[in-house]
């Protein structure tokens, strides 16, 4: 496991639970208006963080903290991530996984072994709009292959195992009201659904994204909650 970031509490990304924060390095999506892109490039300006370093952190915080959260980049990209895990629920903590849904066959493994407790999954955007979404350029965008992305919903929908979300960012440039009621209705029936604002910042990987206005995302939320009841807003 290649860890680039280390955010030793919050309160924000497990729910309900006081938490430390990986960050995995590495990304096979490009988002535009992604806000990790040292992180997702892997840049050489970033230290990692060392397997010593890292158990020795959640060995001393085991009494404090009582969650571990997965993030990147994408954690599912690394082979050893069911054995990092192993490691991380033997010392008592309960896992969070945050994914984008490209690794179908790794999620339902970790499920299945009891090796997370609990899983964020992105929704980009409505399915026509998803290669731009991600970064392809318009000539690749319109061939990209959601049936993993298709695959990794209906896991997690199926599935009774651990409690799970789904959340897309919403961006100005990206995202308006027809692709709300279109993603409303792939995921319709989803246990809990967050519209997240976006957020500019320097580490954005293409600067000149715009939020919406708090107006329109209660809009949005409103579109949803006819087959999402569970639909809440982030970042306003």
């Amino acid at each position: 496991m290649l860890i680039l970031g280390l955010n030793k509490t919050t309160l924000l990304d497990y729910p309900n639970r006081v938490a430390a924060t990986l960050f995995t390095g590495g990304c096979n999506f490009r988002c535009p208006y992604c806000h990790n892109k040292d992180i997702v490039r892997k840049s050489e300006s970033i230290t990692p963080v060392t397997d010593n370093e890292l158990f020795s952190f959640l060995k001393k915080r085991c009494h404090v903290l009582t969650g571990v959260c997965i993030t990147g980049g994408e954690p599912t990209l690394y082979s050893d991530l069911p054995e990092f895990i192993r490691r991380i629920k033997e010392l008592g903590y309960l896992v969070k996984l945050d994914t984008n849904g490209t690794n179908p066959d790794m999620l339902q493994a970790l499920i299945h072994d009891g090796l997370i407790d609990y899983c964020a999954m992105d929704i980009k955007n409505s399915p026509d709009k998803y290669g731009i979404t991600i970064g392809l350029a318009p000539d690749q965008a319109a061939s990209f292959d959601l049936s993993p992305i298709h695959a990794s919903i209906q896991l997690l929908m199926t599935q009774k195992r651990i409690p799970y979300e789904f959340r897309t960012t919403i961006v100005q440039e990206l995202h308006e009201e027809n692709d709300m009621c279109v993603i409303s209705e792939w995921i319709a029936g989803a246990e809990a659904y967050f519209l997240q604002s976006y957020t500019d910042s320097e580490g954005v990987l293409c600067p000149g994204f715009h939020a919406h206005d708090e107006e329109t995302l209660r809009a949005y939320a409103a579109l949803c909650k006819p087959l999402i009841p569970n639909v809440m807003l982030r970042g306003i």
